[in-house]
């Protein structure tokens, strides 16, 4: 870590989250971390969700920050703006949940513990390793569609990773730069496995630690046609693509090799 006490940043991104958004807010400003900030990327979220981050960035000045996006494209683009953000920011951790509080607040310090005390790149909150599980609420085959999309994502990448499609994750800084967070342009669940994907050929490690994924309680999911499209097939694009100079360059410098 770059501090004794390091700088994290939570980014949230949202779309249609304004009864959420609130609730998570409080949850994470509870926690009690240190030197904890929030930016939320919002989408120009036509229920108002902007107004209110705005709101909660009125009332806790320093801790919460807001970047309003003018349109919505894309998952994969906002936590980029979000995490760019973060790092010009100074930020020394970054970590990424959704707004819609499926991703459970209270694994965030498991996971700083985590970063702080081992040599990962990354630690996921994930629903496959031990200890780990799906909502209840989840019909058979939607938990059958998870485990499968998973299965398929390690059976063409080989990540070793138990929940490469988690989209939960506390990052160091140093490996989101590595991995040049920039140029990502992939979206939904093909953007949590590329990131994945680019950390792993870097020979940087990612950890895994159990979490359960709850389903949403308010709000509809935003998972559209195209981005299922995408994320078929970004698994074999990344498979056959060639490593790019600016990764190359990097990967002397990266951390320790293989994946947990």
């Amino acid at each position: 870590m770059a501090e004794s006490t390091p700088k994290v940043t939570v980014v949230i991104p949202t779309y249609n989250e304004r009864e959420n958004l609130p609730k998570v807010v409080e949850l994470l400003t509870g926690l009690g971390v240190p030197n904890l900030g929030i930016v939320v990327v919002d989408d120009n979220s036509p229920d108002g969700t902007g107004e209110v981050a705005d709101g909660l960035a009125a009332a806790a000045p320093g801790t919460v920050g807001v970047l309003h996006r003018t349109e919505k494209d894309g998952l994969g683009r906002a936590y980029v703006a979000g995490m760019s953000r973060a790092l010009a920011e100074g930020a020394d951790v970054v970590v990424q949940m959704d707004a819609d509080l499926s991703h459970p607040v209270e694994a965030v310090p498991v996971m700083l513990e985590t970063l702080a005390t081992t040599d990962a790149a990354v630690v996921v909150g994930s629903r496959y390793v031990d200890g780990g599980s799906v909502a209840g609420e989840w019909a058979w085959h939607r938990k059958a569609l998870s485990a499968w999309a998973n299965l398929y994502v390690d059976t063409i990448l080989r990540l070793g990773v138990k929940d490469a499609t988690a989209g939960f994750k506390a990052w160091r800084a140093d490996a989101l730069r590595a991995i040049d967070i920039a140029s990502v342009r992939s979206n939904g669940y093909a953007f949590q496995v590329e990131m994945n994907h680019r950390v792993v050929r870097l020979g940087m490690r990612i950890a895994e630690v159990p979490i359960r994924f709850e389903e949403r309680t308010e709000g509809q999911s935003k998972m559209s046609f195209a981005v299922q499209v995408e994320s078929a097939a970004m698994p074999w694009k990344l498979r056959f693509s060639k490593v790019d100079a600016g990764e190359s360059g990097a990967a002397g410098s990266a951390g320790s090799a293989g994946a947990s």
